[in-house]
Parts: C-alpha cells; structure tokens; sequence
C-alpha cells in the first residue's frame, strides 16, 4: 500500500516504533523533568535579554537608571522561573491525559515579572496586533515568547522530545499502532 504522503518528490514518512505504556511513562517523565530544568534555567536570561531589548528600543533612560532596571529584570527573571518551574512541574505532575494545558500556555505566563518591572520604569505599552491584543491582553510590552525556542534554541528539542513521549503514552492506552 502507497501512503499518499509518500512519492518521488518527497521523503518517506518515518516509522515511530511501537512503545508500551510503562516504556512511554518513564520517557515522558524524563523529557518532563528536562523540560521544567531547562525553562528554569532559560527564563532569567530571557527576561533579562528582553528588557534589555525594550529599553533599548525606548532610550529614554540615563545610564543609572538603566542599569537598576536591568538588576530589576534580573531578579525579576529569577522569580519567573522559580514560579513557572514549579507551575509547570505541577502540570506535568498530571496524568497526560487529564492535562488541560500545555507547557506552552504556562511558559507564556513568564511575561508577568519583566512587565512589572518595565511598568514600574515607566516604560508606554507597545503597539501590538489585533491578534495579540486578543490573546494576550495583559502582555502590555510584546514580551509573550511565540515558541519555546525564543528562550533557549536546546528547549525546542526538549519540548518535542516532551509531546512525542506524551503522544507514545496516549498511543499506548488507547492501542493504537505507531506512525
């Protein structure tokens, strides 16, 4: 049978192999763990890179108080990730299949620190889409991260590497064969 993903202008479509469940729950759980490490680890840098992005843009701070603002962001960074680390281990916590968020939607939820602080700097809003007005109404400066890879170019690995294992599981409880 020809899979009509399949032909001579395009590569064959890889074969996941078959996984049983208890494999597939000890790799989510690594990938788990990877992932609230590394977004603990990810997030004061990007918070750091993004104030530091948005005063650039802005320049309307001396030298002085540039540099509280950036301290400001730096420790605002770290209680980011100590708060969206343990929100997002406390979601993957969850069995896969009662998990009503992804790790996404709680990463995202790391704009809350540097806001304040650029907020606090007296920094205006941005000008945003309709979109992301819509989406994000309180990310007052654009900072909400498109993707995971906008903090650390290694998360996107360890985020797919995440849905696959999850992915495998729900596959193995249901029966369904690999694809």
């Amino acid at each position: 049978m020809t899979d009509e993903n399949e032909g001579p202008d395009r590569p064959p479509v890889p074969v996941v192999p078959a996984m049983d469940e208890a494999t597939a729950l000890r790799l989510l759980q690594e990938a788990s763990a990877a992932l609230v490490e590394r977004v603990g680890l990810a997030l004061p840098g990007w918070t750091a890179r993004s104030v530091d992005g948005l005063l650039d843009a802005w320049g309307r701070l001396d030298g002085d108080r540039r540099r509280e603002v950036m301290e400001e962001a730096r420790e605002a960074g770290e209680r980011a990730a100590r708060r969206v680390a343990a929100e997002l281990a406390g979601l993957l916590a969850v069995d896969p299949a009662e998990q009503r968020a992804t790790p996404l939607e709680v990463i995202r939820t790391a704009v809350v620190e540097p806001t304040a602080v650029l907020a606090a700097a007296g920094m205006p809003d941005v000008v945003r889409d309709e979109f992301d007005e819509r989406s994000w109404p309180e990310d007052r400066f654009g900072l909400v991260p498109r993707t995971v890879k906008a903090l650390d170019d290694d998360l996107a690995a360890v985020h797919f590497a995440w849905g696959v294992a999850k992915a495998a599981v729900l596959r193995a409880r249901a029966g369904e064969p690999p694809r």
